[in-house]
């Protein structure tokens, strides 16, 4: 099959009352870091839509499709907000890790790099296994709603401690 042939990814967001509670994930899973980068664009714009995202927020990748979805795959859920010691305790996904988590910090969270652009920022920590020769991965976003983009970032072989959002979110995963 060429590049040509491969379906795209395609990313539909989700709001609950008014605010934005995750994306349905349809046709097929992100095959790689840049893919997955892409999607965190479309979900940083949409943090940055004044009023949809309440506060800085984790969301969790959720490989299993939601009932009555058309061609989706899975879904990208949104969890707890950053804010809320309750529920942001390390291990709270140790037991059942996730293939990923994600956090969204809408404009006011979010220290522009431009200041001119009221941006919204995110990360993703792609979890890897470093003892089976599987490294971790992360991507990095900075947008605004109408497009903008003042800051992306993929990479691989990531030390989790080395950012502040990279560190949170494996610290939710760690046993």
């Amino acid at each position: 099959m060429s590049d040509r042939e491969v379906p795209p990814v395609e990313v539909a967001p989700c709001t609950k009352d008014g605010s934005l509670a995750g994306f349905v994930i349809s046709n097929r899973w992100p095959d790689d870091t840049l893919e997955w980068t892409n999607f965190l664009l479309l979900a940083v714009q949409m943090a940055a839509v004044p009023g949809l995202l309440g506060g800085s927020t984790v969301f969790r990748v959720i490989e299993e499709p939601p009932e009555g979805a058309d061609h989706a795959v899975g879904l990208v859920m949104a969890e707890v907000q950053v804010g809320d010691l309750g529920q942001m305790v390390p291990g709270r996904y140790a037991a059942h890790p996730p293939p990923g988590l994600a956090v969204l910090h809408p404009p006011g969270s979010t220290l522009a790099s431009v200041p001119e652009y009221a941006t919204a920022s995110g990360c993703l920590l792609l979890p890897g296994l470093p003892d089976l020769g599987l490294d971790h991965r992360a991507a990095w976003v900075e947008a605004d709603a109408q497009g903008h983009v003042t800051r992306m970032t993929s990479r691989a072989n990531v030390d989790p401690g080395s950012d502040v959002d990279t560190a949170a979110l494996a610290l939710l995963l760690a046993a």
